[in-house]
Protein backbone atom coordinates (compact mmCIF):
# COMPACT_ATOMS: atom_id res chain seq x y z
CA UNK A 1 0.00 0.00 0.00
CA UNK A 2 1.18 3.51 -0.72
CA UNK A 3 0.25 6.00 1.98
CA UNK A 4 -2.69 5.82 4.34
CA UNK A 5 -5.20 5.33 1.54
CA UNK A 6 -5.78 1.58 1.45
CA UNK A 7 -6.46 -0.63 -1.55
CA UNK A 8 -9.24 -2.36 0.35
CA UNK A 9 -9.84 -5.13 -2.19
CA UNK A 10 -6.20 -6.21 -2.11
CA UNK A 11 -5.94 -5.74 1.63
CA UNK A 12 -9.00 -7.89 2.23
CA UNK A 13 -7.59 -10.68 0.05
CA UNK A 14 -4.21 -10.59 1.81
CA UNK A 15 -5.58 -10.58 5.36
CA UNK A 16 -8.21 -13.25 4.74
CA UNK A 17 -5.50 -15.43 3.21
CA UNK A 18 -3.18 -14.70 6.11
CA UNK A 19 -5.67 -15.86 8.74
CA UNK A 20 -6.64 -18.95 6.76
CA UNK A 21 -3.03 -20.01 6.15
CA UNK A 22 -1.68 -19.24 9.62
CA UNK A 23 -4.51 -21.00 11.45
CA UNK A 24 -4.51 -24.09 9.25
CA UNK A 25 -0.74 -24.55 9.17
CA UNK A 26 -0.79 -25.01 12.96
CA UNK A 27 -3.19 -27.90 12.46
CA UNK A 28 -6.39 -26.32 13.81
CA UNK A 29 -9.52 -25.01 12.11
CA UNK A 30 -10.86 -22.47 14.57
CA UNK A 31 -10.13 -19.03 15.99
CA UNK A 32 -11.25 -17.24 19.13
CA UNK A 33 -11.12 -13.53 19.88
CA UNK A 34 -12.46 -10.89 22.19
CA UNK A 35 -15.28 -8.91 20.62
CA UNK A 36 -15.51 -5.61 22.47
CA UNK A 37 -18.01 -3.73 20.36
CA UNK A 38 -15.23 -1.56 18.95
CA UNK A 39 -14.07 -1.31 15.36
CA UNK A 40 -10.76 -3.19 15.64
CA UNK A 41 -12.21 -6.44 16.98
CA UNK A 42 -15.20 -6.04 14.64
CA UNK A 43 -12.90 -5.94 11.62
CA UNK A 44 -10.92 -8.96 12.83
CA UNK A 45 -14.06 -11.03 13.33
CA UNK A 46 -15.22 -10.16 9.81
CA UNK A 47 -11.84 -11.19 8.39
CA UNK A 48 -11.83 -14.42 10.41
CA UNK A 49 -15.37 -15.34 9.41
CA UNK A 50 -14.47 -14.98 5.74
CA UNK A 51 -11.21 -16.88 6.18
CA UNK A 52 -12.37 -19.81 8.30
CA UNK A 53 -16.13 -19.85 7.96
CA UNK A 54 -18.32 -18.23 10.63
CA UNK A 55 -18.98 -21.58 12.30
CA UNK A 56 -15.26 -21.81 13.14
CA UNK A 57 -15.00 -18.38 14.76
CA UNK A 58 -15.81 -17.86 18.43
CA UNK A 59 -16.23 -14.27 19.59
CA UNK A 60 -16.37 -13.57 23.32
CA UNK A 61 -17.60 -10.34 24.89
CA UNK A 62 -16.09 -9.78 28.36
CA UNK A 63 -17.74 -6.79 30.03
CA UNK A 64 -16.87 -5.28 33.40
CA UNK A 65 -19.58 -3.73 35.59
CA UNK A 66 -18.56 -0.21 34.51
CA UNK A 67 -18.49 -1.08 30.80
CA UNK A 68 -20.86 0.83 28.58
CA UNK A 69 -23.90 -1.42 27.88
CA UNK A 70 -23.70 -0.18 24.28
CA UNK A 71 -20.46 -2.13 23.87
CA UNK A 72 -22.16 -5.49 24.35
CA UNK A 73 -25.01 -4.39 22.11
CA UNK A 74 -22.58 -3.53 19.34
CA UNK A 75 -20.63 -6.75 19.87
CA UNK A 76 -23.84 -8.75 19.40
CA UNK A 77 -24.66 -6.70 16.31
CA UNK A 78 -21.28 -7.50 14.77
CA UNK A 79 -21.49 -11.21 15.62
CA UNK A 80 -24.95 -11.44 14.08
CA UNK A 81 -23.84 -9.54 10.98
CA UNK A 82 -21.19 -12.13 10.13
CA UNK A 83 -22.79 -15.18 11.74
CA UNK A 84 -20.04 -16.21 14.16
CA UNK A 85 -20.47 -17.96 17.51
CA UNK A 86 -20.98 -15.44 20.32
CA UNK A 87 -20.85 -15.66 24.09
CA UNK A 88 -20.59 -13.31 27.05
CA UNK A 89 -18.21 -13.88 29.98
CA UNK A 90 -18.39 -11.06 32.57
CA UNK A 91 -15.07 -10.32 34.27
CA UNK A 92 -16.43 -8.34 37.25
CA UNK A 93 -16.20 -11.18 39.83
CA UNK A 94 -12.56 -11.99 39.01
CA UNK A 95 -11.38 -8.39 38.85
CA UNK A 96 -13.23 -7.22 41.96
CA UNK A 97 -12.07 -10.13 44.09
CA UNK A 98 -8.49 -9.10 43.34
CA UNK A 99 -8.93 -5.37 43.90
CA UNK A 100 -10.81 -5.95 47.15
CA UNK A 101 -7.28 -6.54 48.45
CA UNK A 102 -5.96 -3.36 46.80
CA UNK A 103 -8.75 -0.77 46.99
CA UNK A 104 -6.26 2.09 46.44
CA UNK A 105 -5.44 0.89 42.89
CA UNK A 106 -5.72 3.57 40.22
CA UNK A 107 -7.41 3.35 36.82
CA UNK A 108 -4.23 2.25 35.05
CA UNK A 109 -3.75 -0.76 37.32
CA UNK A 110 -7.41 -1.67 37.10
CA UNK A 111 -7.43 -1.29 33.32
CA UNK A 112 -4.35 -3.47 32.92
CA UNK A 113 -5.85 -6.15 35.16
CA UNK A 114 -9.05 -6.15 33.10
CA UNK A 115 -7.11 -6.50 29.84
CA UNK A 116 -5.06 -9.40 31.20
CA UNK A 117 -8.13 -11.07 32.71
CA UNK A 118 -9.79 -10.98 29.31
CA UNK A 119 -6.77 -12.53 27.64
CA UNK A 120 -6.61 -15.41 30.16
CA UNK A 121 -10.23 -16.15 29.27
CA UNK A 122 -9.43 -16.16 25.56
CA UNK A 123 -6.47 -18.49 25.98
CA UNK A 124 -8.54 -20.82 28.17
CA UNK A 125 -11.13 -20.97 25.39
CA UNK A 126 -8.28 -21.53 22.95
CA UNK A 127 -7.55 -24.78 24.81
CA UNK A 128 -11.25 -25.63 25.12
CA UNK A 129 -12.00 -25.14 21.44
CA UNK A 130 -8.63 -26.09 19.88
CA UNK A 131 -8.53 -22.59 18.43
CA UNK A 132 -5.93 -19.89 17.95
CA UNK A 133 -6.36 -16.52 19.67
CA UNK A 134 -6.57 -13.63 17.22
CA UNK A 135 -5.16 -10.24 18.18
CA UNK A 136 -6.99 -6.99 17.55
CA UNK A 137 -4.34 -4.30 18.13
CA UNK A 138 -3.78 -1.99 15.17
CA UNK A 139 -0.46 -0.47 14.06
CA UNK A 140 -1.19 2.93 15.61
CA UNK A 141 -1.78 1.40 19.05
CA UNK A 142 1.23 -0.91 18.77
CA UNK A 143 3.59 1.92 17.81
CA UNK A 144 2.32 4.18 20.60
CA UNK A 145 2.42 1.40 23.18
CA UNK A 146 -1.28 2.00 23.75
CA UNK A 147 -2.09 -1.47 24.99
CA UNK A 148 -1.43 -3.87 27.83
CA UNK A 149 1.53 -6.22 27.60
CA UNK A 150 0.23 -9.81 27.93
CA UNK A 151 -3.25 -8.34 27.84
CA UNK A 152 -4.87 -7.05 24.66
CA UNK A 153 -1.43 -7.13 22.98
CA UNK A 154 -1.17 -10.92 23.44
CA UNK A 155 -2.32 -13.30 20.70
CA UNK A 156 -1.27 -16.17 18.46
CA UNK A 157 -1.57 -14.01 15.35
CA UNK A 158 -2.75 -10.52 14.51
CA UNK A 159 -4.23 -9.72 11.10
CA UNK A 160 -4.51 -5.94 11.62
CA UNK A 161 -1.22 -5.17 13.38
CA UNK A 162 0.18 -3.55 10.22
CA UNK A 163 -2.90 -1.36 9.63
CA UNK A 164 -3.06 2.17 10.96
CA UNK A 165 -6.36 3.12 12.59
CA UNK A 166 -7.25 5.19 9.52
CA UNK A 167 -6.87 2.06 7.38
CA UNK A 168 -8.93 0.00 9.85
CA UNK A 169 -11.80 2.43 9.27
CA UNK A 170 -11.42 2.14 5.49
CA UNK A 171 -11.32 -1.67 5.40
CA UNK A 172 -14.16 -1.97 7.92
CA UNK A 173 -16.40 0.09 5.68
CA UNK A 174 -15.43 -1.97 2.63
CA UNK A 175 -16.14 -5.27 4.43
CA UNK A 176 -19.54 -4.21 5.71
CA UNK A 177 -18.88 -3.73 9.43
CA UNK A 178 -22.05 -2.18 10.91
CA UNK A 179 -22.20 1.59 10.59
CA UNK A 180 -22.87 2.03 14.31
CA UNK A 181 -19.48 0.52 15.13
CA UNK A 182 -17.55 2.43 12.46
CA UNK A 183 -18.89 5.80 13.54
CA UNK A 184 -18.58 5.45 17.34
CA UNK A 185 -15.77 7.06 19.33
CA UNK A 186 -12.91 4.57 19.83
CA UNK A 187 -12.69 3.35 23.42
CA UNK A 188 -10.98 0.56 25.32
CA UNK A 189 -14.04 0.71 27.62
CA UNK A 190 -11.93 0.13 30.70
CA UNK A 191 -13.80 2.66 32.83
CA UNK A 192 -16.89 4.81 32.51
CA UNK A 193 -16.61 7.57 29.92
CA UNK A 194 -13.13 6.57 28.75
CA UNK A 195 -12.25 7.28 25.11
CA UNK A 196 -8.97 6.55 23.37
CA UNK A 197 -8.49 9.97 21.80
CA UNK A 198 -9.25 11.88 24.99
CA UNK A 199 -6.80 9.72 26.90
CA UNK A 200 -4.11 10.03 24.24
CA UNK A 201 -4.58 13.78 23.77
CA UNK A 202 -4.82 13.71 19.97
CA UNK A 203 -6.92 12.16 17.23
CA UNK A 204 -6.06 8.91 15.49
CA UNK A 205 -6.16 10.58 12.08
CA UNK A 206 -3.75 13.26 13.27
CA UNK A 207 -1.23 10.82 14.72
CA UNK A 208 -1.53 8.39 11.79
CA UNK A 209 -0.30 11.08 9.41
CA UNK A 210 2.75 11.63 11.61
CA UNK A 211 3.46 7.96 12.27
CA UNK A 212 3.24 7.06 8.60
CA UNK A 213 5.83 9.69 7.71
CA UNK A 214 8.00 8.90 10.72
CA UNK A 215 7.92 5.09 10.53
CA UNK A 216 7.06 4.03 6.97
CA UNK A 217 8.75 6.90 5.15
CA UNK A 218 11.56 7.20 7.74
CA UNK A 219 11.50 10.98 7.74
CA UNK A 220 13.69 12.67 10.32
CA UNK A 221 12.51 15.41 12.65
CA UNK A 222 13.81 18.23 10.45
CA UNK A 223 11.83 16.92 7.48
CA UNK A 224 8.68 16.56 9.56
CA UNK A 225 8.96 20.10 10.88
CA UNK A 226 9.53 21.40 7.36
CA UNK A 227 6.20 19.83 6.42
CA UNK A 228 4.45 21.92 9.05
CA UNK A 229 4.21 19.50 11.97
CA UNK A 230 4.63 20.97 15.46
CA UNK A 231 7.88 20.18 17.23
CA UNK A 232 6.22 19.29 20.55
CA UNK A 233 3.88 16.82 18.84
CA UNK A 234 6.73 15.21 16.88
CA UNK A 235 8.90 14.90 19.99
CA UNK A 236 6.04 13.51 22.09
CA UNK A 237 5.13 10.82 19.56
CA UNK A 238 8.76 9.86 18.94
CA UNK A 239 9.21 9.34 22.69
CA UNK A 240 6.05 7.23 22.89
CA UNK A 241 7.28 4.99 20.08
CA UNK A 242 10.76 4.70 21.56
CA UNK A 243 9.70 4.16 25.18
CA UNK A 244 7.19 1.45 24.30
CA UNK A 245 9.50 -0.58 22.06
CA UNK A 246 9.95 -3.25 24.76
CA UNK A 247 6.25 -4.10 24.32
CA UNK A 248 6.86 -5.04 20.69
CA UNK A 249 9.66 -7.51 21.44
CA UNK A 250 9.90 -10.91 23.08
CA UNK A 251 11.28 -10.82 26.64
CA UNK A 252 15.01 -10.12 26.70
CA UNK A 253 17.05 -13.26 27.36
CA UNK A 254 20.50 -12.98 28.90
CA UNK A 255 23.01 -14.28 26.35
CA UNK A 256 25.35 -16.96 27.73
CA UNK A 257 25.65 -19.34 24.74
CA UNK A 258 26.42 -19.25 21.04
CA UNK A 259 22.78 -19.64 20.02
CA UNK A 260 20.41 -17.56 22.10
CA UNK A 261 16.68 -17.64 21.42
CA UNK A 262 15.47 -14.60 19.45
CA UNK A 263 19.06 -13.54 18.65
CA UNK A 264 21.03 -16.34 17.00
CA UNK A 265 18.32 -19.04 17.12
CA UNK A 266 15.64 -17.43 14.97
CA UNK A 267 13.40 -19.41 12.68
CA UNK A 268 10.08 -18.62 11.06
CA UNK A 269 6.96 -19.33 13.06
CA UNK A 270 6.17 -22.43 11.01
CA UNK A 271 9.69 -23.87 11.16
CA UNK A 272 9.67 -27.65 10.66
CA UNK A 273 6.13 -27.79 9.25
Amino acid sequence: MGGLSANTDLLRKILVGFVKDEVHKVGVQKAVLGLSGGIDSALVVFIAAEALGPENVHAICMPYKSSNPESETHARLVAQACGVNFSVVPITPMVDSYFDMFPEANNMRRGNKMARERMTILFDHSALLSALVLGTSNKTELLLGYGTLYGDMASALNPIGDLYKSQVWQLSEAMGVPKEVIEKNPSADLWAGQTDEEELGFSYRQVDELLYRMVDQRKITEELLAEGLEVDFVDDIYKKVQNSHFKRRLPVIAKVSNRTIDRDFRYSRDWGK
